[in-house]
């Protein structure tokens, strides 16, 4: 999906505007900068087990490593949810921790190439194909999400809510039925934290510097 008329400082940059859903009126939500990376390492996740879609597992692996420091806060036993994610995206603790130093080095400016060019990258990158799309799952998650975002921009003379990497889990974790979603609780989320976090965010997105308001 494209987004979006204006471009706030926070806003993703021209190569991260890309994103899973669909184009035009059909724009349904604006993720914050943060968020949009973190659905580009999803697609990497996903491409790497050849996976014809962006399954949840992808998008709350992509979430946790590129904003590990901000989310980690969440759980108490890090360790539990961390071994949780690795297994259930089939990545070895090595390439795990490999990826969250790597990031969070990217995230503070620190380092010297973009994460595509490390580790591959996602279908649709560099050889021309069209990009993974979501699972149903992942897009129904994601529609709930656009229900929960407290703040709102506009694209085309509407408005359209913010997604933020709260919102989003918040939503996978409240999924009922979903065995992923019910792991995730038993790995000591605490809920009511997160869901405080996502319906009131310390500041509104893309004009609050939203990517490091948890992590100062």
């Amino acid at each position: 999906m494209k987004f979006f008329g204006r471009k706030p400082p926070t806003a993703a940059s021209s190569n991260e505007r890309e994103t899973i859903g669909a184009q035009g009126r059909d724009v349904t939500h604006r993720l914050t900068r943060d968020l949009a990376r973190a659905e580009s390492l999803a697609r990497m996740l996903a491409a790497s087990r050849a996976s014809a879609v962006v399954e949840v597992a992808d998008y709350l692996a992509g979430m946790y490593i590129y904003e590990w420091d901000r989310l980690s806060k969440f759980w108490e036993d890090r360790e539990a949810v961390e071994d949780f994610l690795q297994r259930i995206c089939q990545i070895s603790p090595q390439r795990w921790h490999q990826w969250i130093e790597f990031y969070d080095r990217d995230r503070r400016g620190e380092a010297g190439h973009k994460p595509r060019r490390v580790f591959g990258s996602s279908k649709g990158d560099s050889d021309g194909k069209k990009p993974l799309e979501a699972s149903s799952e992942l897009k129904t998650i994601l529609r709930r999400a656009e229900e929960l975002a407290p703040h709102h921009d506009t694209y085309d003379d509407r408005s359209i809510p913010i997604l933020t990497s709260e919102c989003v889990l918040l939503c996978i974790a409240n999924n009922d039925g979903s065995a992923i979603s019910q792991t995730l609780r038993d790995t000591g989320l605490d809920i009511p934290a997160l869901e405080m976090a996502a319906r009131n965010p310390r500041r509104a997105p893309l004009h609050g510097n939203d990517e490091k308001q948890d992590s100062r």
